[in-house]
């Protein structure tokens, strides 16, 4: 496999603080009551972060009095979620891995990657690795949550870009359709006081739900639905996201 630009340390230190916004971090209490209600976990019960990047959610799983472990492929984002998680007053197992080879001889209730972390792959049949690799993880009956932007959702809310200010610089997005819609190039620059520019381009692989649902079939899961939110409402035209919850 070649070096993918998510392995990127620079990467992550430069743009994490733009992506993660603080939207995103004062949704993560409420993501996390979701994915206890929808796996149905009892206090102590086992998740698995696959991708827990700053470990946003993966706190607030365990301060649900959950068992946490958290995987992610950059050390400094692992050991940003540790002293989250110190600060917190919770305890989290946390593993520095590449998904695409992940394996673990504990069994998970259940698992999660969440907040568009999947798809980013070179290839199809790495992706496929991935969610094998965390079906092998559950538990039988164990629950996996998806969260993704999907190729419908794509579509809905497609925009060319903006700009913005955060973290103390001036962000210009640039979005392009890649392919018959096959995948979302994204082009983020950041813009310093000082005038330096830093850019980055990459690109999400879009799948359609119903296909991804039949992937994850195929990836070892007995069953895959796709809503529209973590509250169960329908995946139509009024989709806030995808939310695709498959059991072992």
């Amino acid at each position: 496999m070649k070096t993918e630009w998510f392995e990127s340390e620079e990467f992550w230190d430069q743009y994490a603080q733009i992506m993660f916004d603080e939207a995103r971090w004062k949704e993560a209490p409420t993501v996390a009551e979701y994915v206890k209600k929808i796996a149905n976990l009892k206090d102590g019960n086992s998740v698995l972060d696959a991708g827990c990047g700053l470990g946003r959610i993966s706190v607030e799983l365990a301060a649900l009095n959950l068992d946490v472990t958290g995987v992610d492929i950059i050390q400094s984002e692992l050991d940003a979620a540790k002293e989250s998680a110190d600060a917190e007053g919770v305890n989290l197992t946390l593993i520095n891995q590449d998904l695409r080879k992940f394996k673990s001889k504990k069994k998970f209730d259940c698992a999660v990657n969440l907040y568009t972390s999947f798809g980013y792959c070179d290839s199809p049949q790495e992706d496929f690795v991935i969610l094998k690799n965390i079906a092998k993880s559950l538990k039988k009956g164990g629950t996996f949550i998806l969260e993704c932007t999907s190729r419908e959702t794509a579509i809905m809310y497609f925009t060319p870009g903006e700009t913005f200010e955060r973290a103390g610089f001036t962000v210009q997005t640039e979005f392009t359709v890649k392919g018959a819609w096959e995948g979302l190039n994204s082009k983020w620059t950041l813009i310093a006081k000082d005038g330096k520019r830093i850019e980055h381009e990459f690109v999400q692989r879009l799948y359609s739900a119903a296909e991804l649902c039949q992937i994850m079939k195929k990836a070892g899961f007995s069953s895959a639905n796709a809503y529209g939110d973590f509250d169960y409402s329908p995946y139509d035209q009024n989709a806030r996201t995808m939310i695709i919850i498959a059991r072992k």
